[in-house]
């Protein structure tokens, strides 16, 4: 079996790992696969990337047009244009995997930028994550919302009110591991929502991470300022929801109304009721179901 041959079945593994890890539904994402300077591989339209068959995968040049006849017919994805600007603005990307994380792309219908900070593998794997603004899938308005906040060292892109694309120079399979860290992080941060409060890394903390992170052969920009607290400028709008606190309420016995209580964004949840007031809480439905179970019970024939 040839190398393309490969290659194409590669499309499709990684094609179906998205699927079983619910990152898309239907006909949703997409990925490529640059082949050398003008040629690569993608997936086709109008079909779900969880079951593709290697002869469904499309060659295409870097203009988006089909180098040869796809033996299926099948026709490359309506996305491609956002996969050839991200080739053209950073010539070292290999693979690209746009798709729909749902966790991750819970903030992107928010618009709420994921922050920085607080994981330690986010900021190994993932660095900065920006957000861009909505455009019309499959224009060139969405490619240019992406490519502007691309830089040297970015490699996930938040699309807003869409999903994600993420990247690599190294390949499609590290292109889909930052897939799966950008939904895990993303899915971490949501249910940290519903405990109150998150810990985030100290200045100190993050400069020893930055610093490992370089010398493992990842350079990142941030460790020139982490020390003088630029990371995590973009966090408010994330750290805001965690002063959301749900409203409590109590059942009424003996027929009384329910109560509800909220307490004030920022300030701590009422404390558990008392000892006291818990035993005479237990003591009134005691007498209750006693009360009932006198008044209902059949009487015994004689």
């Amino acid at each position: 079996m040839n190398a393309g041959w490969q290659l194409n079945k590669l499309m499709c593994q990684v094609g179906h790992r998205i699927w079983l890890r619910g990152y898309c539904a239907g006909h949703e994402g997409d990925h490529s696969l640059r082949l050398g300077d003008d040629r690569l591989l993608c997936t086709p339209a109008a079909a779900s990337v969880g079951f593709l068959e290697p002869q469904q995968v499309c060659l295409v040049d870097m203009e988006g047009k089909p180098v040869e006849p796809n033996p299926t017919g099948c026709q490359p994805t309506g996305e491609l244009g956002l996969h050839l600007a991200i080739y053209r603005h950073r010539p070292n990307v290999k693979a690209i995997i746009h798709s729909h994380p749902p966790h991750a792309t819970a903030f992107a219908v928010a618009n709420v930028p994921i922050p920085e900070g607080i994981h330690p593998q986010a900021e190994l794997c993932l660095g900065k994550v920006p957000i861009a603004r909505y455009a019309t899938p499959s224009s060139a308005a969405l490619a240019d919302s992406v490519t502007q906040l691309v830089g040297p060292q970015t490699n996930t892109v938040i699309l807003g009110n869409h999903g994600t694309v993420s990247f690599s120079d190294q390949g499609l399979l590290d292109a889909y591991a930052k897939l799966e860290i950008v939904d895990a992080y993303c899915r971490i941060l949501l249910l940290a929502v519903p405990l109150g409060r998150v810990k985030t890394l100290s200045d100190h903390q993050l400069m020893d991470l930055l610093t490992a992170k370089q010398q493992m052969g990842q350079p990142d920009d941030r460790l020139a300022c982490a020390d003088d607290g630029c990371i995590g400028q973009d966090n408010e709008p994330y750290l805001a929801a965690l002063d959301a606190r749900p409203v409590t309420a109590t059942c009424g016995c003996n027929g009384g109304p329910v109560q509800t209580t909220c307490t004030e964004p920022g300030q701590p949840q009422s404390a558990a009721p008392s000892h006291a007031r818990f035993e005479s809480l237990v003591r009134t439905i005691t007498d209750q179901i006693v009360g009932n179970a006198g008044t209902s019970r059949p009487q015994e024939s004689r």
